[in-house]
């Protein structure tokens, strides 16, 4: 298979696994699956951008909640990558969720996407942030009552965490929490 279509099937597979989460109505057990699938996708797949298993802390229902999308000031967010050049976001609103308020950026560049980093304290975590929500991607936990599923149980490393060959675009101030985030996909111990 060509590495394009490799990297197709990358992507349906992860969208897949997505929809199956939105479809489960246990978080408990939807996590499971998505820890497993991931772990399997990363072990196997010829466009994972690192090894499985891996280290994903146990699901906690704590860090989980249903928030609307507030309005916010428009902003611009240019991330300069390695390969991709500049990358340009524009601030579509705010979660302001239990844990304190992340903006929601939208992806200017052909295809668009919504995308939530979020960067904590713990010393467990990718230095860069990690990802809750990056709808170009197809990682979406969905809506309920015309609120978003905010569960940061499915936080997950970018690829550039895993393999330098990738670049990501890292975590805004806007999306720093002043609090240790040990649930979701943690550095290797």
């Amino acid at each position: 298979m060509s590495a394009e279509l490799e990297l197709l099937d990358w992507r349906r597979r992860v969208a897949e696994l997505y929809a199956a989460v939105r479809a489960d109505d246990d978080p408990a057990r939807a996590h499971d699956l998505w820890r497993r699938t991931r772990d399997d996708l990363f072990a196997t797949h010829p466009q994972s951008p690192g090894p499985g298993p891996l280290n994903v802390a146990p699901y906690d229902g704590r860090w989980r909640a249903e928030v609307s999308l507030d309005p916010a000031d428009e902003q611009e967010l240019r991330v300069e990558t390695g390969t991709d050049g500049t990358v340009v976001f524009d601030r579509a609103g705010v979660l302001p969720t239990p844990w304190g308020d992340l903006d929601v950026w939208r992806l200017r560049q052909y295809a668009g996407g919504l995308w939530v980093p979020l960067k904590d304290t713990s010393p467990r975590t990718y230095g860069g942030g990690r990802y809750l929500l990056d709808t170009a991607k197809g990682a979406d936990l969905g809506e309920h009552g015309g609120s978003l599923v905010v569960d940061l149980n499915f936080l997950y490393a970018p690829s550039c965490a895993h393999d330098p060959r990738w670049a990501c675009p890292l975590a805004p101030p806007g999306n720093v929490l002043d609090r240790p985030v040990e649930v979701g996909e943690l550095l290797s111990s």
